[in-house]
């Protein structure tokens, strides 16, 4: 399984796309935290980073999928599904090996954004006056936000042999799956409590809760289960294709 993950960590840095996926992030980032005006760091009285925390999500629909497009898709496209197919490892083992590949990148990716943490820390007054109960509550809630999309983009990948094909698919589901219960919950079929009962099955509901740095065990048990039930499906793809 070790030699699937370096290999996923090899394919993405071996080519430019790689490190144009994670400058484009770092790039998008930054401009919102300190160019543009809305929501510059600079133009707010309080040293947070919820500029950061609040963009993040969005860019991670776009950003995930195109680091998971490839995983099984190019495999397809090249025939080397069936030589992986071949080798003494369970459809289950190969899986997991390109999920924490894959997620591996996320956390890479996510490294950087650090010297934010460290700029808006420095620039409080005084200086450290940052909530870092709330920038470590955010930064799990990325996290376990990228183990859901990561899942999303793999089951994409493993049903389809074209890559963009696969890009467009995950995005899509990234972004209902994020955004898309919020917005149902707004139509006026739902009354009473049903509307918050809706907004509870979306990510977005429950990444809020972590954000705020109280890590409560139903967001926990959420993102587990959501990321578990995509994991099975593509297992399940995998298998049948294997057979």
């Amino acid at each position: 399984m070790r030699s699937i993950i370096f290999k996923e960590l090899n394919t993405f840095f071996s080519s430019l796309i790689g490190y144009l996926v994670i400058s484009t992030f770092l790039v998008f980032i930054g401009l919102f935290m300190w160019i543009f005006t809305d929501t510059s760091v600079l133009d707010n009285r309080y040293a947070t980073l919820s500029q950061l925390f609040a963009i993040a999500p969005m860019i991670f629909v776009f950003l995930i999928p195109a680091i998971t497009m490839r995983s099984f898709s190019e495999e397809k496209q090249r025939g080397t599904i069936e030589f992986l197919n071949t080798k003494p490892l369970s459809p289950w083992k190969i899986l997991m090996g390109k999920y924490i590949g894959n997620m591996l990148l996320v956390v890479i990716t996510l490294i950087p954004t650090l010297i934010y943490v460290w700029s808006v820390n420095q620039l409080g007054a005084p200086k450290g006056n940052i909530d870092l109960g709330e920038v470590t509550g955010s930064y799990l809630g990325l996290l376990s936000l990228g183990a859901l999309f990561t899942a999303i983009g793999l089951f994409t990948s493993s049903v389809s042999d074209n890559q963009i094909v696969a890009f467009l698919i995950a995005v899509i589901s990234c972004f209902l799956m994020y955004l898309g219960f919020d917005y149902l919950s707004r139509l006026p079929i739902f009354f009473g409590n049903s509307d918050l009962t809706v907004q509870k099955i979306g990510a977005e509901y429950h990444y809020a809760s972590i954000s705020k740095g109280k890590i409560e065990l139903r967001d926990v048990v959420y993102f587990v289960t959501s990321s578990g039930l995509v994991l099975w499906l593509t297992y399940v793809v995998l298998n049948k294709h294997r057979w």
